[in-house]
């Protein structure tokens, strides 16, 4: 009895056969089969017995995508090739009775003509004239795609007599037992597929069956699997698998799909999908070495038959697949393959895959929702093998890759925002037909980043997205150096179409920083690399960018080192790449000091050290000196005394690794500053600085000497550059906290030497050197000074100087040496323009001044007064242990001075100072100076308070105080009692000569 027809569906069938490294067997119109014709194939037996007969028509040509000899090998052996002849002796599976003859319908090539030519007809398509898949009335007056034909050897199949009932009983029965049981033997296993199959016919017009199959689809699935498990993983000897192809081809026909719609089911798919593709190649020596010629071809016969019932069934699934759901699902589980190292493995895999693209193309009806949601991982799979090496692997990639085009194309018009989007899509159209007129057509399919080019303007952010990470997820275990130079190219190319429409664009450069340690290729590393300059070239990525890649543990590795050595940004956009780089780390200068460190500004600094080192963006390094060396000299000053253990390290940062102890964030910001000085040429400072101990200075409490120094340097050598530093100084010294503010001061006040200097505002220098002298802090009184002596020496600001006299002169009165040296300094320049109470207060501060200990205040001292001073006052030695220096000093001041009594109150203060040598060199010189005191002054003022102040000193614990305070008390009351003694006299003398008279 025939078997009855499957129902009113299209059927496909006789899809050509998959490709092997083995000639071809192509599908034949049954007209054309007889004498010395090659017969049809095993698997088209199998599977189109139940067809009506009618001729096929001969394939139109197909868009030529393969060399000569494929064309030749796909257009069908001659009548007399050997290789096709032992198909004939080859068994066939009889299902049912019957002698009519089988026709097997292939799916159509007419849908492989130009692309470019059907793009250029989207504009002639008339309003309303739109294909079945668009009929919503929404995007009416949207030009469509034209309506594709369905394939001309394509047509329903005929009515058969159905089957009896009893029949269907013994089919159900027989398997019900094997659901119960078990299967022996090959025999037993094809009886089972051969009454599941043929029970799958008796659906369309039996309930029962329907029932009954859905209630088991559990049990055959799991029936299958361990069929499936059973075959031998490495050869292929029996047709059992061909049969399970076969099998869940015809129930698939009668939508029951036993590889979608449960774990299980989905499990299965992978178990066939792994089954075939796996196999041996059909060459391989291992298996064909032993057997005689006939059985080789036998062997390479069912290797074919078995892989074309593969395909079969996997284009099956995908006729009525309108949300793509199943097409989803066939390539999750063809992806691996396609990107296998074993070559027969990525070649079987892309002809499957092409083949299921053609026949979704052929019957592509779609509606939402979609569950394919991977079109940009299928691109760039598809691109990838479009440049493999094996030229069969390129090939079929070429023509799954034409079809894939057209997907694209009925899948954004689906799936387009129709109220907004429309237009855009057509100019999108217009965009790719322009691209596309510009290759040939062969040429285009062996061009991989062509076909980025032509694809990237359908692509949305999150198919661009997959795109990247499937290209740098495939560069792990990537067979072929020149397929890791495709995947670089394919980087670049879509980067740069795609400008700023990318999404995740923290986890693409994180894959490239992890994928940089595995490519081996320099070319190929270098266009990864390049993939991340365009990235953070992008004003809108910049930031995201340099944020990630100073997620990483420093120092840098040296694959992150290249990267950051390498950055290549376009010239107009250098600037803005290293200033926003920059900018991270003058924020961390901005706020109060914390307790640690923030670990940004340590990965901020050794990132611009290597930046420095690739001197890649050198143009922005010389835009950018002044504010780079002056935020690194800020960072040395915050670096301090600190090692990795006071920064704040983020958790997990370090998880594979210990933090490293032999580096600091001084070393980082000091090699940092290095770096910039030889990049910008500044040679004869950097030799400056080493010759100085400059960077010996940077680095402890002589920071600021070390800043000067610097200043110095660059005012010698690049006056350029520290003129652009001074102006850059006057906004920014009054941001940031306090060590930000004190370097920043340093450098400015050292600059305030410059021509440069007249000219800026008097608010930007004596104004804010006034308000610095009224600060707190020390230090910033010293710059304030400092700053004025180098104004002053300007002749045309020392008018404006000559106004902070008061501030400068109460300088004087500091205990510090250092302001009381600058003060003295700055009133040196202005003398001749002081007026005489000025001068007289001025004056008499600085006698004041002679009982300081400081030989350099003195010397100061003695030069502003024109005073010669003796040798002695520069002895070495504590003067206390020499007494003969003390008494020719007093000696000088009693012959020079006229004040002698306000030097011995001047001194008399220091006889408190907590510092013993300081206490002990003041009593002396209490008591030596006391010999050279007007006896009329010290007669007016007398001299209680000196002998006060001594016979407290007599109760010092230290012995040699005491007696060096003895000794001047002494010497004090005898100057005193001298005083009066010769007042004695001179009265006697009056009256003497009174009386006389």
């Amino acid at each position: 009895m025939p078997l009855p027809r499957r129902g009113g569906e299209p059927r496909l069938a006789g899809t050509r056969v998959v490709r092997t490294t083995l000639p071809r067997a192509t599908p034949r119109s049954p007209k054309r089969v007889g004498r010395g014709a090659p017969l049809l194939s095993h698997a088209q037996r199998l599977t189109r017995r139940r067809h009506s007969s009618e001729q096929v028509p001969p394939e139109p040509e197909q868009a030529d995508f393969r060399s000569g000899k494929w064309l030749q090998e796909r257009a069908g052996g001659d009548a007399r090739d050997p290789r096709h002849t032992p198909l004939a002796r080859m068994g066939s599976r009889q299902r049912a009775s019957g002698t009519e003859e089988v026709v097997i319908p292939c799916a159509s090539d007419s849908d492989s003509g130009s692309v470019d030519l059907q793009l250029s007809n989207l504009d002639d398509v008339q309003k309303g004239g739109a294909s079945v898949e668009f009929t919503d009335s929404d995007i009416a007056d949207i030009p469509m795609l034209p309506q594709e034909s369905l394939p001309d050897n394509l047509r329903l199949l005929t009515v058969q007599e159905p089957l009896s009932e009893t029949s269907i009983e013994r089919l159900v029965q027989s398997i019900q037992e094997v659901l119960h049981g078990e299967l022996k033997g090959e025999t037993q296993k094809l009886k089972f597929l051969k009454s599941l199959s043929s029970l799958s016919q008796t659906i369309p017009y039996d309930e029962n069956t329907e029932s009954f199959i859905h209630r088991h689809t559990a049990e055959i699935v799991h029936v299958l699997s361990v069929l499936v498990q059973e075959e031998p993983l490495h050869s292929l000897t029996s047709i059992v698998r061909q049969e399970i192809f076969v099998t869940i081809t015809d129930l698939s026909y009668q939508n029951v799909y036993l590889l979608f719609g449960s774990e299980d089911r989905e499990d299965l798919l992978g178990l066939i999908t792994k089954s075939i593709i796996s196999l041996p190649a059909t060459s391989t020596p291992i298996q064909l070495l032993k057997i005689v010629s006939n059985q080789a071809i036998e062997q390479e016969c069912l290797y074919r038959e078995t892989f074309e019932a593969f395909s079969v069934m996997l284009q099956s699934l995908v006729i009525k697949d309108p949300h793509l759901e199943f097409f989803d699902s066939i390539f999750k589980h063809i992806d691996p393959w396609l990107q296998s190292d074993r070559d027969h493995e990525r070649e079987r895999a892309t002809t499957v895959m092409a083949q299921v693209l053609k026949c979704l193309s052929s019957y592509l009806s779609l509606k939402l929702p979609l569950q394919f949601q991977r079109l940009g991982n299928l691109v760039a799979v598809m691109a990838l093998l479009c440049g493999d090496p094996q030229k069969e692997v390129a090939e079929e990639a070429a023509e799954g890759t034409h079809y894939l085009l057209h997907i694209t194309l009925r899948l954004k018009y689906i799936t387009q925002d129709r109220d907004n989007n429309s237009k855009n899509l057509k100019e999108t159209l217009k965009k790719c037909r322009l691209l596309l007129e510009q290759y040939s057509l062969k040429r285009f399919y062996c061009c991989p980043y062509k076909i980025v080019q032509v694809f990237e303007v359908f692509l949305d952010s999150r198919e661009l997205g997959q795109f990247i990470m499937t290209i740098l997820d495939s560069l792990k275990n990537l067979p072929h150096p020149c397929i890791q130079q495709t995947a670089g190219e394919l980087l670049t190319t879509l980067v740069k179409s795609a400008e700023a429409r990318f999404e995740k664009v923290p986890e693409i450069v994180g894959v490239i920083c992890a994928r940089l340690s595995i490519i081996t290729l320099t070319c190929v590393r270098q266009q990864i690399i390049s993939t991340v300059s365009l990235f953070v070239s992008r004003p809108k990525y910049t930031d995201i960018v340099l944020s990630h890649l100073l997620c990483h543990p420093v120092p840098y590795d040296r694959h992150l080192a290249e990267l950051w050595r390498s950055l290549e940004v376009e010239l107009s956009n250098t600037t803005w790449v290293l200033w926003r780089l920059l900018r991270k780390l003058q924020k961390c200068h901005e706020g109060p000091s914390q307790e640690k460190m923030a670990y940004v500004a340590v990965a901020v600094t050794d990132a611009l050290y290597e930046v420095l080192m690739g001197n890649r963006l050198r143009a922005a390094t010389f835009r950018l000196f002044p504010q780079l060396l002056m935020t690194l000299l800020i960072q040395i000053h915050h670096s301090i005394g600190l090692t990795m253990s006071d920064v704040s390290i983020p958790s997990g940062l370090y998880a594979e690794q210990e933090v490293p102890t032999e580096v600091t964030p001084l070393c980082f910001a000091i090699q940092a500053t290095k770096t910039l000085l030889l990049r910008t040429l500044c040679w004869q400072e950097f030799s400056i600085m080493e010759k100085s101990g400059g960077w010996t200075l940077l680095r402890g409490e002589g920071h600021l000497q070390g800043v000067f120094l610097l200043a110095n340097a660059l005012m010698e050598r690049s006056q350029l550059f520290a003129y652009k530093i001074l102006y850059l100084l006057v906004p920014l010294i009054n941001r940031g906290n306090d060590k930000h503010k004190l370097t920043s001061a340093g450098f400015f006040v050292e600059l305030l030497k410059s021509p440069m200097a007249r000219r800026l505002p008097k608010v930007y220098s004596t104004v804010r050197l006034k308000a610095w002298l009224n600060e707190e802090s020390k230090l910033l009184r010293i710059l304030a000074l400092r700053g004025l002596r180098n104004l002053v020496r300007h002749r045309d600001m020392r008018e404006d100087i000559k106004s902070l006299l008061p501030c400068i002169l109460n300088s004087l009165h500091e205990t510090d040496e250092r302001i009381i040296l600058l003060a003295i300094e700055i009133l040196l320049q202005l003398v001749k323009m002081l007026d005489s109470t000025t001068l007289a207060t001025m004056m008499k501060t600085l006698l004041s001044l002679f009982g300081d200990e400081s030989r350099r205040v003195l010397t100061l001292c003695a030069r502003f007064l024109n005073w010669k001073l003796p040798q002695e006052v520069y002895c070495k030695d504590p003067l206390y242990i020499k007494p003969n220096e003390v008494r020719r000093v007093c000696k000088f001041f009693g012959e020079k001075s006229k004040g002698k009594i306000d030097i011995l109150d001047q001194t008399l203060t220091y006889s408190k100072d907590p510092k013993l040598p300081i206490r002990r060199t003041a009593v002396l010189f209490v008591g030596l100076l006391s010999h050279y005191v007007d006896t009329s002054e010290l007669k007016r003022k007398g001299t209680d308070w000196i002998e006060k102040d001594l016979r407290e000193l007599l109760q010092d614990p230290e012995p040699s105080l005491r007696i060096l305070a003895s000794q001047a008390l002494f010497r004090i009351q005898r100057v005193g009692s001298t005083s009066e003694a010769e007042t004695s006299v001179s009265w006697l003398r009056k009256l003497l000569c009174c009386l006389h008279t």
